[in-house]
Parts: structure tokens; sequence; C-alpha cells
């Protein structure tokens, strides 16, 4: 089997863990920084040898909360672990904070080609109830400071938030086309179990907006951004030429790929492997010599099929389907034939051809197909 030709590497540190969040990271314990990376340098010696790719991803977290002289040194690990080539794509997620003069020197002196920027809004008050540490003018300063330094720069956006208005996202987006980014994501504001909004929404003391609102701001961003330039490109994604996310498109291609660190989860040789979620079990277990791994599951073919399909779907060129049934030994009719021919007959998928797509009116309800399929 060929070896993967992408590498994810979780950093889990951050200042604060904002209220909806619950992605694996550790808030307020720097302490620990200098153990995870040896921690992280050990596991990645299992791979006995480097592994050349084409694209790494370092998510967290914040991978840009670490001081720069130990970003320096997680960058130069994974460079040794996972070597690059020049027309490699390399993302790192930042918040907009972090982005001084120092860590973006640092950044690209270890070949980071793409900046991924947490900017969830330009909103002074949307931003506290995200619990965000920054400013509108923070974040203009740092996609100027960082836009000549690298070839892609991608601002993430978070809409429904309580309190939000339409003419709020509106402005919001308005301001992201007016700094004309490489790359956009927009997220609708999602509420998880065992986070503090969750709690709150519970309690009654943060109220979701209304599901109308939430779907004419999305319908709003695809719009937008489409008249201006960007291509909409996957349910939560717009690229302007060449600008795609290539990392994400190994995941949405079902190609295999490496990962590292607290939490992480890689595809190899058919099995799919997560890391422990938590950091001082991460660090404990890796100096002490043991797995990190936490759990491990092989894949059977009618489940790569059906994971495939997916993330095929959620493309907006959609999928071919006999491509699709020649790559995978089964078709799209096998898979979910009754779903399907639902979703056809009530304007949810189309398909012309050979190509099965979402619709618009798909699109707006995609995550309510997926567990049909799977």
């Amino acid at each position: 089997m060929s070896s993967p030709q992408a590498a994810y590497i979780h950093v889990p540190f951050c200042r604060h863990r904002c209220g909806y969040c619950n992605f694996t990271l550790v808030a307020g314990r720097d302490d620990l920084i200098a153990a995870y990376l040896d921690a992280l340098e050990r596991e990645l010696q299992q791979l006995a040898q480097p592994r050349p790719v084409r694209t790494v991803f370092f998510g967290g977290g914040t991978p840009t909360h670490l001081p720069p002289a130990q970003l320096s040194r997680l960058l130069t690990l994974a460079r040794h672990w996972f070597p690059w080539p020049a027309n490699a794509e390399v993302s790192v997620e930042a918040n907009p904070s972090d982005l001084d003069d120092e860590r973006l020197a640092v950044l690209a002196a270890a070949g980071v080609t793409r900046l991924s920027i947490g900017v969830q809004s330009w909103n002074a008050a949307k931003l506290a109830v995200l619990e965000r540490d920054h400013s509108a003018e923070i974040i203009e300063q740092a996609v100027r400071r960082a836009r000549p330094m690298f070839r892609s720069i991608s601002l993430d956006l978070i809409f429904g938030v309580a309190g939000e208005t339409r003419s709020t996202w509106q402005k919001d987006v308005a301001r992201t086309v007016q700094l004309a980014p490489d790359h956009v994501s927009t997220y609708g504001l999602t509420y998880e179990r065992g986070t503090s909004f969750w709690t709150r929404r519970a309690k009654g003391s943060l109220h979701p907006v209304s599901e109308d609102d939430e779907l004419w701001m999305y319908e709003h961003a695809i719009d937008t951004l489409a008249a201006s330039g960007w291509q909409h490109y996957e349910v939560s994604n717009f690229a302007r030429l060449d600008h795609r996310c290539q990392h994400n498109e190994v995941y949405w291609n079902g190609e295999e790929y490496y990962a590292a660190g607290p939490g992480a989860a890689r595809y190899v040789d058919g099995t799919r492997e997560m890391n422990h979620r938590s950091t001082t079990t991460y660090i404990k277990r890796l100096l002490a010599g043991q797995s990190p791994v936490a759990e491990r599951e092989t894949l059977g073919p009618e489940d790569r099929a059906r994971e495939r399909l997916v993330f095929g779907l959620r493309r907006l060129e959609g999928i071919d389907v006999e491509d699709f049934a020649q790559q995978m030994s089964f078709t799209v009719e096998q898979l979910g034939g009754k779903s399907i021919a639902r979703f056809l007959s009530i304007g949810l998928l189309q398909q012309q051809d050979k190509t099965l797509s979402l619709t618009r009116k798909g699109l707006l309800v995609s995550d309510s197909l997926w567990p049909e399929l799977l």
C-alpha cells in the first residue's frame, strides 16, 4: 500500500477555552508545553524513518499560542519527520492576537505556506459572546502583516451566535470580502454536550438564533462570497482559484493520512487510530515508553465506501457515480438506494448524467442527510 501523503499534528494549547469549543485542548497549562513537545518527538520517532508528504496541517487548540522558540521546535520536528517539498501546502491554525512579527517570522522560516486565522467575527459584542480575545483592529493588522509572507490566507467565521442579527452577519461578511482573503470557512454555531454553551442554553441563559435566521445567514454568505469571486466548493468552504484547502481534500477523497498529538486521528494501512484525548495522559504514556493510542478501528470495504459517499456529497461538485462504483466496489444504490431516491424526489439531491450532488435546498439541510447514508 502506498504511503499517506498528508500529516496532521494536534497542538492542544490555548489561552482560554471558549464556551462553544469541545476540541481536545488545555487552557492555562503552558507549563505542559515542553513535556508535550518531548512526547510528540517520542511519538514521531515511532515512524522509524521520515515520511515525505505533500500536505501538513497544524491544528488545535491554537498552535500559535506556543512561544516562538517552542513553535520553532514544533515546526522543526514536523519537518524532520514529515519532510515536505517546496510546493507543499503547510497550514497552521492561528489566533489573530498571536500573530506578532516574531511568530510570523518563525512560521515563514519553517516553510509554512498557509495560515488559517480564527477570526469568527468582526463585531465586538459577538466576539464577547464567543469569548474571543481579539478585536477587528487586531484581525486587520494580523492579516495585513501575514499576507506578504504566506501563499494563502484563510479566515474562519461563525454565524448563528446568540444575540446576532442578520445585519451583524451582513457586516461580518462584507468586512471579510473587503479584506479579500484567499479562502473563507463559515460555520453555524453548534451547541456541543460538555461545553458551557450547552449548559447555558439548557438553563435558558443563552438563546440560539432562530432556524430561519441561521439559514438566511448561511445563504447570505453563499451568495455574497460567490458574487465576490470565491468558489463554494464544500458545504462550509469557499476558495479563490487554486486556494482550496488541499489537506482537507485528502480527507474528503478518502485518502490515508498520518497524525500525531493528543486526540489526533490517523488513517494508515486501512486502520483508523485515535490518540488519547487527555494531554496529560498522552504525555505520561509516551514519556513512559507506552503507546498513546486510545482507539483503533479497521474499516471494512462497505464502511469505507459509505464514508467516501458522504464526504463526496459534501463537495459541491458531487460524485461521479460510475467512478465511485469502480473505486469502492459498491454502487451508490447499494449503499443508500432508498434514501437517495427519496432525497432526489424531494429535491435535496440532483443527478445530471453521471454526477450526483446536493441541490441548494439540500445544502441547507445537509447535516440531516448524512446519518441515513452512514
